[in-house]
């Protein structure tokens, strides 16, 4: 897996990961399944700058894998080479 593989990956995990954080905030928000959230200590802040945090984590990694991208020779060019 290269190094531009991993960095796709890596971006679409979080931003599904950011997603989920995003509405487990909005259903905290809107006072459904607020106990279960209070009891393991997370509040609706936590949730909110979880999922900021995801999506620039995403937004970068998608970033550098399209800067990447550009930067390496293709295949038949690597093997000839």
């Amino acid at each position: 897996m290269g190094h531009v593989a991993r960095l796709q990956l890596v971006g679409r995990i979080t931003y599904y990961v950011g997603w989920i954080a995003l509405v487990c905030g909005g259903i905290f928000h809107i006072h459904i399944a607020r106990a279960l959230f209070l009891k393991i200590d997370l509040s609706d802040r936590n949730l909110l700058e979880g999922s900021v945090v995801c999506f620039l984590i995403c937004m970068a990694s998608e970033l550098r894998a399209l800067a990447g991208a550009g930067n390496e020779m293709p295949g038949v060019v690597k093997k000839a080479a």
